[in-house]
């Protein structure tokens, strides 16, 4: 989500951070579409804490080189998204197994907090971030809209989880293409596929990559 960063003694790790995204979000889809069956939960919790791994150490590096929007969103994307995400699944799945209970819908309050965050976060990225990251963006919130219904059982999963599964699907392949672009621009030192800018239009600062700086 930050530019070339020429002056850094770090790299753009934003496609690292976009990789992990993406490849959770595509699980999600074959999760919440009904693909797999949910013995597949303890699994997939183990990628969702590799993923904690790596949007960690891209939310560090993005707050070192002063990128405000994305080193925070990659921060708390890891520690909610990821971690706490995978541990819920661990202690639902055998903790099921072993006969506890548990109120689930705790998480849905939890997911209303995410969701507002991303709601009121969301100018600032329509403003300072590109295009392909606006269009994740919107996804994201509106699938987490329906994943906040669902877990407060406020809304049948029926109609939730299919919705939510394919914006989920959208945002995932969004965060790998650009993940590709940002690279692919950087080795050839130059814009080979486009990007384009924020949907608020305005001056942006711009890296060999082509990714604005916020």
């Amino acid at each position: 989500m930050s530019g070339e960063h020429q002056d850094s003694a770090f790299a753009n790790p934003s496609p690292a951070g976009l990789v992990a995204l993406g490849t959770t979000l595509i699980m999600f889809f074959a999760l919440l579409s009904g693909r797999v069956a949910p013995t597949c939960l303890p699994i997939f919790a183990m990628w969702l804490l590799g993923g904690f791994v790596i949007q960690i150490v891209v939310g560090i590096i993005e707050l070192r080189i002063n990128n405000i929007l994305g080193g925070n969103l990659f921060t708390w994307f890891s520690g909610y998204f990821m971690l706490a995400t995978g541990l819920a699944m661990l202690m639902e799945y055998f903790g099921g197994h072993a006969g506890l209970k548990f109120d689930g819908t705790i998480e849905g309050w939890g997911w209303i907090g995410l969701t507002l965050a991303q709601i009121l976060w969301s100018p600032a990225f329509f403003k300072r971030t590109p295009l392909y990251l606006n269009l994740i963006m919107m996804a994201m919130i509106t699938s987490s809209i329906f994943i906040t219904l669902m877990k407060l059982d406020w809304v049948s999963p029926a109609i939730c989880a299919p919705i939510a599964a394919w914006l989920s699907l959208i945002a995932g392949c969004l965060g790998l293409w650009w993940s590709g672009v940002i690279c692919i621009n950087w080795a050839f030192e130059r814009e080979v596929i486009p990007n384009p800018g924020p949907i608020l239009s305005g001056s942006t600062q711009r890296g060999n990559t082509g990714v604005p700086r916020a």
